[in-house]
């Protein structure tokens, strides 16, 4: 089995994980909303001149369901997570919404498109989401507060369901033109409720960490996500999609000089545990099973 759409889809996870880092390089007292806004009209908005260029897009035949689906599902995510970080912090607000994501993508794929995960994706999930809890225990002020967390969940679940939706997607579309107008129609919808418009975007400070974030990762990272996501399950790219706060963990140590307790560094280990054994895992399933089908036809 083919390992890259695995690696596409860490390597977007990876640039993920480089937006809380980024973030701090900005300007203090912008809406995250409003960031999130202009980071998806940067990264949408090169893609869509790219694809409408190249004539990657015909608008009449376009799949607009699962477009405004999966951008609807992205932009809902957002807002849900960073409200959610107002009330729990960000410690907590993490791990609910990273955490559940998975759960929520299996059973999406489980109970709509009837494909049960198998026990490779079970075990693989299981030591990650303790990696990520662990991660995070004692990082940050945390408060569990329950309207938070609900707000999390519904992150994560509309995490596992825009997943599933630029999986469709990507059936009927190229991956660079559906990473284009779901995110420039992802912009259009999260701009009007910034407050804070786009003028905060021309200062020095705040213009090249949000073309960093617009470029590498949103408009790369998710072209890489698509990618992968084409070749294999929903509930296996949004696993691999925690290597994000393991990424933005180990950011913050070696670049920002953040402290991880042993806690913590268990978390890591347990992380890439998770990551590998569904990468090679999965690859060697994949490989029996070909075996299987291959001895079954010369049977016949």
């Amino acid at each position: 089995m083919n390992l890259l759409p695995y690696i596409f889809v860490l390597l977007a996870a990876m640039l993920w994980g480089t937006v809380g880092t980024t973030q701090t390089f900005l300007q203090e007292g912008i809406s995250p909303i409003a960031v999130a806004g202009v980071r998806s009209a940067i990264g949408g908005g090169i893609l869509l001149i790219a694809a409408l260029v190249l004539r990657k897009i015909n608008f009449k035949t376009w799949s607009w369901k699962w477009t405004i689906l999966a951008a609807l599902t992205i932009a809902l995510f957002q807002c849900l997570f960073f409200t959610s970080v107002r009330f729990t912090g960000v410690a907590v607000g993490t791990v609910v919404t990273i955490g559940s994501s998975p759960v929520f993508s299996g059973i999406v794929e489980w109970f709509i498109w009837k494909r049960r995960p198998n026990r490779i994706w079970g075990i693989a999930t299981g030591l990650a989401i303790l990696g990520c809890i662990l991660l995070f225990v004692n990082r940050g002020e945390a408060t569990v507060h329950p309207v938070g967390v609900l707000l999390a969940l519904c992150a994560g679940f509309m995490f596992a369901v825009y997943t599933n939706c630029s999986k469709q997607l990507t059936e009927n579309e190229d991956t660079l033109p559906a990473v284009a107008m779901t995110f420039s129609i992802c912009a259009v919808m999260l701009l009007p409720f910034s407050g804070d418009g786009v003028s905060w975007m021309f200062t020095n400070q705040n213009l090249w960490p949000m073309i960093f974030m617009g470029l590498a990762a949103t408009s790369l990272a998710y072209v890489l996500f698509l990618a992968g996501l084409e070749k294999i399950s929903s509930s296996s790219a949004v696993t691999l999609s925690l290597a994000e706060p393991l990424t933005a963990a180990l950011l913050g140590v070696f670049l920002v000089g953040e402290y991880l307790s042993p806690t913590s560094w268990i978390g890591v280990v347990m992380l890439l545990g998770g990551i590998v054994v569904l990468t090679l895992g999965s690859r060697k399933s994949a490989s029996v099973q070909l075996t299987t089908d291959d001895d079954l036809k010369t049977f016949n």
